[in-house]
C-alpha cells in the first residue's frame, strides 16, 4: 500500500516536471543555476515523501503532525499547478497538429489554472481550514411531537483534534460559536481524534465548555477506534478506545454506543439513537441499529451514525428512523458551490437529503486529515431546527 502511494506521488510530481522542463525551461533559459533551481522543490518533495512512506515511525508522525501537514501543503503547492499546466499544454497538442490552432490559448489557460490553484492552496491552508461556518437548516415532519416544534440541535462532526495541536485558540473560537447558538441539544457524529486519545490533552477542558439545555451526545467514527495507527498490541488499541470513552465522559459528553436516550419536552418525548461506526468496506462495521433502537418503536427517532452510506444500506430499508445525522465525508475538504469531488464516492456528501418524509443530514466536519486545508467545504457548525 505504502509503496503504491509512493509511486503515485512520485509520478504526480516527476512526469509534469520532466515535461515542463523540456517543453519550457530549456527553451527559456540557458543559465545552469536557473535550471537547477527549477528542480530543487521537486528534489525536496521526493526526499520528504520517501522518508514519510518508508522511514517515519509512529513517534515521528505524532510529534511532527503539524510539520507533516505543512509538508503536504508544500508538496501540492508545487505539484498541482505544474500538473494543470502540463495537462493543458498536452491537450493543446492535437489541436495544434491537426487543426493548426496556436499553442498560446492552451498555455494561457494552463497558467491561469495554475495561478488559481496556488491561490486556493494558500488560502485554504492559511484561512480556510479554520473559517468556521454556521449553517442553518430545518427538518419538518408531521410525526414530530408539538412540544419539539422549534427545537434547535447543533451538530458537530469530524473534529480530528490531533490536527489542531498547537492551535487551541481555534477550538476555543469554535466552542464560543456553538454556545452562541443557544442550542437545546449538541450532537457530535464521530471522529473526535485522528488516532489516539492523548490527542485530547490540550483540548479536553476546552471541549468540556460546550453547553446545551439537554446536554452533549456523541458517537464513534472510524478514526476513533485507532485503525490507522501501528499499535504494539490489540490490547493497547482496546485500552486507547476505553481511554477515549472515559475522556468524553469527563468532558460531560454522553456517548451512545449502540444505545439510545429519550429527550423530553413537557409531556412529549423523542428518541435519540446512536450507533458505533457502521461504514462501507473497508471502513469498520461495529454498528447494531436493531439493538440501539430497541424500545423506541413508534416514537419520533433521530439517529446519529458517522458514515452517511449507512442511510441507504440499512437505515432506510430496515428501520423507521425519521432523521439521521452523519459526517465522515469532509466533502473531501474541497467544494465549489454545490459540487465536490466527494460526490464520486458518496452520493450523499453534504447537507440535507430526503426520501419522502425521512431525512439525512451530512455535516462536512470541523477538522481535516492529512492536508491542513479546506476550500469551499469550510469547517461546519450545523444548526438544525425541528419543525412540525
Amino acid at each position: 500500500m505504502l509503496q503504491r502511494l509512493f509511486i503515485f506521488l512520485l509520478l504526480l510530481l516527476i512526469l509534469p516536471d520532466i515535461y515542463l522542463y523540456l517543453r519550457f525551461i530549456v527553451r527559456l533559459t540557458a543559465k545552469r543555476w536557473l535550471r537547477i533551481l527549477y528542480w530543487i522543490p521537486s528534489v525536496l518533495s521526493i526526499a520528504g515523501v520517501l522518508y514519510l512512506v518508508f522511514f517515519a515511525n509512529n513517534q515521528f508522525s505524532e510529534s511532527h503532525t503539524r510539520d507533516i501537514g505543512w509538508f503536504s501543503v508544500f508538496f501540492f503547492l508545487f505539484s498541482a499547478p505544474k500538473l494543470l499546466l502540463a495537462l493543458c499544454t498536452v491537450v493543446g497538442m492535437p489541436f495544434h497538429k491537426w487543426l493548426r490552432m496556436p499553442h498560446t490559448p492552451f498555455i494561457y489557460t494552463g497558467v491561469t489554472l495554475a495561478v488559481i490553484c496556488i491561490i486556493m492552496i494558500l488560502y485554504g491552508s492559511s484561512v480556510g481550514r479554520s473559517r468556521f461556518e454556521v449553517k442553518e437548516t430545518t427538518y419538518s415532519s408531521s410525526r414530530l411531537p408539538q412540544a419539539f416544534n422549534g427545537y434547535r440541535i447543533v451538530q458537530l462532526s469530524d473534529i480530528h483534534i490531533g490536527s489542531w495541536t498547537g492551535n487551541a485558540s481555534a477550538i476555543e473560537r469554535m466552542v464560543e460559536l456553538v454556545n452562541a447558538q443557544q442550542p437545546d441539544l449538541i450532537v457530535f457524529t464521530g471522529d473526535l481524534v485522528n488516532h489516539r486519545a492523548v490527542e485530547l490533552d490540550e483540548f479536553q477542558e476546552i471541549l468540556a465548555r460546550l453547553k446545551a439545555k439537554d446536554g452533549v451526545y456523541s458517537i464513534l467514527g472510524n478514526h476513533d477506534y485507532g485503525p490507522y495507527f501501528r499499535w504494539k498490541s490489540k490490547q493497547e488499541q482496546d485500552e486507547n478506545l476505553i481511554d477515549l470513552e472515559q475522556r468524553q465522559a469527563a468532558m460531560g459528553w454522553k456517548l451512545l454506543n449502540n444505545s439510545h436516550t429519550f429527550l423530553v419536552q413537557g409531556n412529549d418525548s423523542i428518541a435519540l439513537i446512536g450507533v458505533e461506526n457502521e461504514g462501507e468496506p473497508p471502513f469498520s462495521q461495529h454498528g447494531d441499529l436493531t439493538g440501539a433502537k430497541a424500545g423506541t418503536e413508534g416514537m419520533f427517532q433521530i439517529l446519529l451514525s458517522h458514515n452517511p452510506t449507512h442511510w441507504r444500506r440499512e437505515v432506510l430499508p430496515e428501520s423507521d428512523v425519521d432523521l439521521m445525522l452523519a459526517g465522515h465525508t469532509h466533502a473531501m475538504q474541497l467544494q465549489f458551490g454545490d459540487y465536490s469531488p466527494s460526490v464520486y464516492i458518496y452520493p450523499e456528501w453534504s447537507g440535507m437529503y430526503l426520501e419522502g418524509t425521512r431525512g439525512l443530514y451530512v455535516n462536512v466536519g470541523i477538522g481535516y486529515v492529512g492536508l491542513p486545508f479546506r476550500f469551499g467545504a469550510w469547517p461546519e457548525i450545523t444548526v438544525l431546527t425541528l419543525r412540525r
